[in-house]
């Protein structure tokens, strides 16, 4: 990025208010040269922030209200919106930040400058338009969008248990207690934030990298753009394009969404339909033209790395082209073949779909009798095998980093403690801090309410106050090491799968109890690591602590609200949502993310670990990946230890490699084939031979491909979709890979696939 091309500056302390101020500073020969105290101890935060702020830009101003509300309510609508299709596209802060960047322009141009007074708000006289856009108001505008969600995921996760309960369980839940519970999952993780930013926020070595994305961004967006091809030119013309080339996947001939030719070339052939769909099998071959297929789970490929890019392909395919055919056609490992290669659905023992309502009891509990007569839940191969490397995945990551970062994070959070003030902070010092007495409140607050939710309306959420109180403890405990090692290696172990387990032991048979105590242990712990980087985010681009409080606690709420009424709305409006068996062959509404979600509440919830991964289950020897996953780190770095000129060692990233098919499902094989070969042809061939377009105009280009495809999709929603209109011919049939959900194993009989 341009920003980090920049040579460091520096700007001579000045006592005048109107003049950016930096730290000291020392006049030498006619050259300022800076002292120690003026620079980061960490090499890319000096290369990419600037160390000078001016404090009389304006923060609290009608653009900055206008635009962050605006952005915060469209943000979490779309991101809603889309969370129930097949292909769900997450609408990303990057996108908020290239697409307000001229409205805020333009609202500087257009807006009154007529200073005016409020009765009640004293005599300070007031305007619409205090100037030209700033770089601050771009940053609490962005901050404003992305209150909402936690590291991007595009809405508050607590949505999913209310999906789940109306579209799978068929149950009802009232609108408070979702509401309550949404809000509340939200909040905590803010209170948690609040608590522990004095410790891994305002310390120079806690440097969270990927917040220098944003401020290269940022710098690159507001530096003087005199091409003949601007970004916001550029912004409009992809977005038009993007805009209407969605109608043709999106409506006109939607099998582009999966091009899936080795089905066509073998209409009739199970193994090769389980080979080639990109859908239901092993994606050979598939790819799509369709960039909701591209940029769903994985985000955007042109936002990542091409090392990440790298490291991903080949886990993914170790994973998918080694390991798993293996186990399928050569191993039969848990008798793989009575069962599809690739699915999320649970099982009988003879291949045919469990029937999950049917073994729950009137009290929303696990029906013993009625479970024993259906018997033990069995899983598709690849999916098993999820769980396996998913163990794998949080052991691995917690050795890796022990064993490669453990020195660092100690060195840099002793040095957080005894170094002095950077030049950040003390810059920082300038603006009134939050009082701790507002986090504290919050915070408790926070948590009578979800007491009282736990209490008072236990029949909808299942949960008891202990399961609350114990939930929160493993949130508390987990938050400071979580933020550090993020802090210091862009790392962030993921603990969902801890949580599920803990309680899916202590209180099973209970499936939204499994699922309220994973949001309120795991997810408010994730959702203050995001609030606490967009805390850093505000400590390198100077911004009022106070304003950063406002205005992430207001978009959290907004956002958690808007989420819910989408989600409410849709759930109530679209016939059989989320029923893949019910819904016409072109339908998007599928809702893959939560019907990993829903099964997820049936094996940790509803039928307990203890009866799929115990004693009691087909699949205790899943859990020999958690030791292998950690003595795996432990050897490479050994190796490395003992081959110290080896380059290569350590660029084995096990929890990288391991971690590589985290999200399939609900992704598939066509969305990591398309997101890989975009990612390298962007951040590989792009960015190494045409590095200045790639600099321009990379992230301007993936802001305008999102947005111009949300915009089409809710457009042919609002004008087609709940018209009923559809086309109908085979370019709109799907993929036309229907026999890869088919089993091979000799006798098992599943209706629409042929008896082997």
């Amino acid at each position: 990025m341009a920003a980090l091309e920049l040579q460091r500056t520096s700007t001579a302390a000045t006592s005048d208010p109107e003049k950016p101020i930096a730290g000291n500073s020392v006049v030498s020969g006619g050259e300022e040269e800076e002292d120690d105290d003026d620079v980061s101890p960490v090499e890319q935060v000096r290369l990419t922030v600037t160390n000078t702020d001016d404090p009389t830009q304006p923060v609290w101003t009608f653009r900055m209200w206008f635009l962050g509300l605006l952005s915060c309510a469209l943000l979490s609508f779309l991101n809603q919106f889309f969370a129930y299709r097949t292909e769900p596209l997450i609408i990303t802060q990057i996108t908020v930040q290239v697409a307000t960047l001229p409205m805020g322009h333009f609202l500087a141009k257009v807006l009154p400058t007529t200073r005016f007074t409020i009765p009640g708000f004293g005599s300070n006289r007031l305007t619409l338009n205090p100037g030209p856009f700033n770089m601050k108001e771009h940053v609490l505008i962005s901050i404003f969008a992305n209150a909402g969600s936690a590291f991007g995921s595009g809405s508050a996760f607590a949505v999913s248990i209310v999906t789940i309960i109306k579209a799978f369980y068929r149950r009802n839940i009232s609108f408070l207690a979702a509401w309550l519970l949404i809000i509340t999952t939200q909040v905590l993780g803010y209170g948690w934030a609040g608590l522990l930013r004095k410790y891994v926020v305002e310390p120079a070595h806690m440097w969270w990298p990927s917040t220098l994305v944003q401020v290269s961004l940022f710098r690159a967006l507001h530096e003087k753009d005199e091409q003949r091809m601007t970004r916001a030119k550029f912004f409009v013309i992809a977005l038009i394009c993007s805009f209407a080339w969605y109608l043709v996947p999106g409506y006109l001939f939607s099998t582009l969404t999966s091009i899936s030719w080795i089905c066509w070339v073998f209409p009739k052939s199970v193994t090769a339909q389980q080979l080639g769909s990109g859908m239901r099998g092993l994606g050979l071959g598939a790819i799509t033209l369709d960039w909701t297929a591209v940029a769903s789970f994985l985000f955007s490929p042109l936002i990542s790395p091409f090392f990440a890019i790298a490291n991903v392909f080949i886990g993914y395919a170790l994973i998918l082209y080694v390991i798993v055919p293996v186990a399928y056609w050569g191993m039969d490992s848990y008798h793989a073949k009575r069962f599809p290669i690739f699915s999320s659905t649970l099982f009988t023992s003879d291949g045919q779909k469990y029937d999950i309502p049917a073994m729950v009891n009137e009290n929303f509990e696990l029906d013993l009798v009625k479970y024993q007569q259906q018997g033990r839940i069995n899983l598709s191969l690849f999916f098993s095998l999820t769980y396996g490397f998913g163990f794998a995945t949080i052991a691995s990551t917690l050795t890796h980093v022990a064993f490669f970062y453990g020195r660092e994070i100690y060195e840099r959070f002793r040095a957080s403690y005894k170094s002095k003030e950077d030049v950040h902070t003390r810059l920082m010092r300038r603006y009134k801090d939050i009082p701790s007495w507002w986090f504290h409140s919050m915070l408790g607050l926070t948590l009578l309410v979800s007491l009282a939710l736990c209490i008072f309306l236990n029949d909808q959420v299942q949960m008891p106050w202990w399961g609350l109180i114990f939930a929160s403890a493993m949130a508390f405990v987990f938050t400071l090491p979580i933020s550090i090692i993020t802090a210091t290696t862009n790392q962030t172990p993921g603990l969902n799968i801890i949580t599920e387990y803990a309680m899916g032991i202590i209180y099973p048979g209970r499936p939204i109890a499994n699922v309220c105590f994973k949001i309120y242990g795991y997810t408010s712990m994730a959702q203050a690591v995001s609030f606490l980087n967009d805390f850093k985010l505000g400590h390198y681009m100077k911004i009022p602590p106070r304003s950063m409080f406002l205005v992430q606690f207001i978009g959290t709420i907004l956002a958690g609200t808007v989420n819910l009424s989408v989600a409410w709305w849709q759930l109530s409006s679209i016939e059989n949502i989320c029923q893949e068996d019910l819904l016409p062959p072109d339908s998007p509404w599928t809702c893959p993310g939560d019907r990993v979600f829903f099964d997820a509440s049936v094996i940790w919830g509803l039928v307990g670990p203890k009866r799929i991964f115990g004693s009691q289950g087909n699949y205790a020897a899943m859990n020999w990946f958690f030791v292998g996953g950690a003595l795996g780190p432990i050897i490479v770095w050994m190796l490395h230890k003992s081959f110290p000129n080896q380059s290569w060692i350590p660029l084995i990233n096990l929890p990288v490699l391991l971690g590589a098919t985290s999200m399939m499902p609900p992704a598939t094989a066509v969305n990591y084939n398309s997101w890989i070969l975009v990612g390298t042809v962007f951040n590989f061939f792009v960015f190494r031979y045409r590095k200045q377009w790639w600099q321009r105009y990379n992230y301007v280009l993936s802001a305008a491909l999102d947005a111009g495809v949300a915009f089409m999709a809710v457009l042919l929603y609002f004008t087609l979709g709940m018209e009923g209109i559809r086309l109908s011919w085979w370019g709109t049939d799907g993929e036309h890979c229907n026999l890869a959900k088919c089993p091979t194993a000799e006798g098992i009989s599943v209706d629409g696939c042929p008896v082997v």
